[in-house]
């Protein structure tokens, strides 16, 4: 049926033409009913109109931030059809179309949709980040604080201070447990990194002491937050704020009530229902490309990462040995039993012997160097190499949760549909009982809503997912800075634990006299 313009927009309009309403869906933004002015002034050039007389129609038509309203964009289309009727383009003519709008001469409406080009703050599948970028939204501090009583079994707090709101606050386990759990209902297709283990899995503790346990609970938490704090849609959300932010009594609470007031992501988001639109054709075969590639990475990244302890181990035995090697030598030139005759004439035994006592100092400081190294390789390689790692696992959940979730529910809706239709055709061959057919066909309605929903939800979670893969790919040149810091360690480490052996060397020259070993082998 012809639609009507309101008279506060153009008075005395007649009944809008389809053609009008056609050449709009052709035209209009992907995401809205706006027209962008770019758009329709390339539609304007099709006119063969001069170009006094498109100016004259231009100055009549309304734009507002760069676009037309749908009922602006329809003012114009009937000044551009008074115009090729050789007609001045006024409003005022306007007001002589009391039964139907002129139609312009302007083609088939469909091959109008080639003049439509998406503004950039439309292009909303591509994700324009960098990693630098990422890493610059925010670092998150999280730091132990224990209870007076002691560490061990105790209940923990943790100060997290977020360098972009410059403020700290006090956050327990269960406060990022809760966090987490809303996360996940706001953002079901996205990657929301898993939170590390609350207790110690049975069997650890032989292993893995309650104190390095916690700490790794920690570095696994600082993790979590950052990942969440750097997410291009999860550090503009208010729950992500709330949680860096807020200092009341009940963080908690806020959370689940900031949760329920703003919905999931796609109740919110404005493109939702119109993902399939941006969704390249063949985004089932880029995504099976794309996760059996990040697949590969994931694996090729833990074993990176199973090295990297290894060496971290091999520091920090390093740094104990060298400790122990010179307690020895102490324990050695400490023994005061006095020389037999037999070898006291001709031993220099009692003069190195007390030399020796000097020298764990040494080996202390190479002990503490290489316990620095450890330090680093721990802090600046592995730690990296797990948050890299949690988002290569938090993608790898996304995947799982887009197949077993929306994807499997829509499946088993439409399982359900096809048997309410069998139903159908069954009631209607066999005679039944009005009220019981009626109610079934509402069944059918109501199945129908459903699946459509959940149709609308899938090309969401693909959107989603899409986007997400980007999102790994534009964390991968973090594999540079891993490598900057596993050199930098290196050439460091080995630095200062040469120039401790440079010392060392004129020392025991000194100590001892001769070679004494220092350059013949024995």
């Amino acid at each position: 049926m012809a639609g009507e313009i309101s008279e506060g927009v153009v008075p005395l309009l007649g009944s809008v033409p389809a053609y009008y309403r056609e050449v709009h869906e052709a035209i209009r933004c992907r995401t809205d009913e706006r027209v962008q002015v770019e758009v329709f002034q390339r539609l304007l050039q099709r006119t063969d109109l001069s170009k006094v007389v498109l100016n004259q129609i231009a100055e009549h038509v309304d734009s507002t931030d760069g676009f037309l309203s749908k009922l602006s964009l329809y003012k114009a289309l009937a000044l551009i059809a008074l115009a090729q009727q050789g007609k001045q383009p006024s409003p005022k003519l306007l007001e002589n179309c009391i039964l139907e709008l002129p139609k312009p001469q302007l083609g088939e409406p469909r091959d109008l949709s080639t003049l439509r080009m998406q503004p950039a703050q439309d292009d909303v599948l591509t994700l324009s980040q960098t990693l630098d970028g990422l890493l610059a939204k925010d670092t998150v501090q999280v730091e132990l604080i224990p209870e007076k009583k002691g560490l061990f079994l105790k209940h923990v707090e943790y100060q997290i201070t977020s360098q972009r709101y410059k403020i700290s606050v006090y956050r327990r386990y269960s406060d990022f447990d809760v966090f987490h759990e809303v996360l996940l209902q706001r953002f079901a297709y996205r990657v929301v990194p898993a939170l590390p283990p609350k207790r110690m899995l049975k069997g650890v503790l032989t292993s893995l002491s309650e104190r390095e346990f916690i700490e790794g609970r920690r570095r696994g938490l600082g993790r979590f937050i950052n990942l969440v704090a750097r997410h291009p849609f999860f550090s503009e959300d208010e729950l992500v704020k709330t949680f860096l932010t807020f200092s009341g009594s009940d963080v908690q609470s806020r959370l689940r009530d900031t949760c329920k007031k703003m919905g999931d992501e796609f109740m919110i988001n404005r493109i939702a229902t119109q993902a399939k639109e941006y969704l390249p054709a063949d985004i089932q075969a880029q995504f099976s490309t794309s996760r059996e590639m990040i697949r590969n990475i994931h694996n090729s990244f833990q074993r990176l990462r199973d090295r990297a302890e290894k060496m971290v181990e091999r520091s920090k035995d390093n740094a104990s040995d060298l400790l122990m090697f010179g307690k020895e030598l102490s324990t050695l030139g400490s023994d005061a039993s006095p020389l037999p005759s037999l070898a006291s004439s001709q031993s220099t035994w009692g003069t190195l012997r007390q030399s020796l006592k000097s020298l764990s100092v040494e080996f202390a400081v190479l002990s503490d160097k290489a316990a620095q190294q450890g330090r680093r390789e721990e802090d600046d390689v592995v730690e990296k190499l797990n948050l890299f790692l949690d988002l290569l696992q938090s993608y790898r959940d996304l995947c799982e949760r887009h197949e077993k979730g929306v994807l499997h529910e829509h499946q088993k809706a439409l399982h359900k549909y096809s048997v309410m239709k069998r139903q159908m055709m069954s009631a209607t061959v066999q005679p039944k009982e009005q009220a019981s057919v009626e109610q079934l066909e509402s069944r059918i309605v109501q199945q129908e809503n459903a699946i459509q929903t959940m149709e609308l939800r899938n090309y969401f979670s693909l959107f989603c997912l899409h986007q997400e893969t980007q999102l790994i790919f534009t964390y991968l040149p973090i594999t540079s800075h891993i490598l900057g810091s596993f050199v930098n360690s290196q050439v460091q480490g080995h630095r200062e634990m040469g120039e401790v052996w440079s010392e060392l060397q004129p020392k025991l020259g000194c100590l001892f006299s001769g070679n004494n070993g220092l350059k013949h082998s024995i």
